[in-house]
């Protein structure tokens, strides 16, 4: 699976990654790691993790933390992640 990491700051992004994972959405129990690992290549620290992004990224392939989300101050308005739909195999 594929994960592209945006950072937003006034409606535009300022920084992103894409990581490939060799697992599939479905196989993931624990996203810490994942998400720490976008973190790490976008050089951000890792935002506290709930039971709403774990949610939404079931739901709907994606999350958005807000500052209020890291322990430490951040100068950006909001971190996305986002899984790439898989391609389908002919």
């Amino acid at each position: 699976m594929k994960i592209w990491g945006t950072i937003h700051n006034d409606h535009q992004i300022i920084a992103d990654t894409v990581q490939e994972f060799p697992l599939s959405p479905n196989a993931v129990a624990d996203w810490s790691a994942i998400i720490g690992a976008l973190c790490e290549a976008l050089d951000l620290s890792r935002p506290v993790i709930l039971k709403k992004h774990l949610h939404d990224i079931r739901k709907f392939s994606r999350t958005s933390f807000k500052p209020d989300d890291f322990m430490e101050s951040v100068h950006f308005d909001r971190f996305d992640m986002e899984i790439f739909p898989e391609e389908k195999k002919k």
